[in-house]
């Protein structure tokens, strides 16, 4: 039996969620990017950060990273490349809950809305394909 899936933490969640060509008519479904995958195009490709920085800051290793960032860029270049809607929802992931190492990043939700650190353990509650439960060993999060 495989060992549960470790909760992905992400410090904010898209503040648009799809998007779509603008020229001429779509084709096909929209892709599915998941919010963890757009948390490691964003540490990677927009802040710039190595794997292992992206796995440090999301609570995963560096192999699961590499993953999710190449299934990342596979559904981005299909929704470009084949003029597809792109639509940003579900995964395993839990938002930053204000005491890990790197809480206070300029898109943390936290620094964003004023809300400084907060000293409790735990976090978010893992949010699994929009929905709610247990992820990895570290026991049940309590979305805010």
């Amino acid at each position: 039996m495989p060992r549960p899936r470790k909760c992905r933490r992400v410090c904010a969640l898209p503040e648009r969620r799809q998007f779509a060509p603008v020229e001429g008519e779509t084709s096909g479904e929209a892709v599915i990017l998941t919010v963890d995958e757009y948390e490691a195009v964003r540490l990677i490709d927009r802040e710039r950060l190595t794997q292992e920085q992206c796995a440090g800051r999301m609570n995963v290793s560096r192999g699961t990273v590499q993953q999710i960032y190449d299934a990342a860029r596979g559904k981005l270049a299909a929704a470009l490349v084949e003029a597809r809607p792109l639509r940003i929802e579900g995964g395993d992931y839990r938002l930053c809950d204000g005491t890990g190492p790197h809480c206070g990043a300029e898109h943390c939700r936290r620094r964003r809305h004023g809300e400084g650190r907060r000293s409790e353990e735990g976090g978010g509650r893992c949010r699994r394909g929009g929905g709610g439960g247990r992820c990895g060993r570290g026991g049940r999060f309590e979305e805010e």
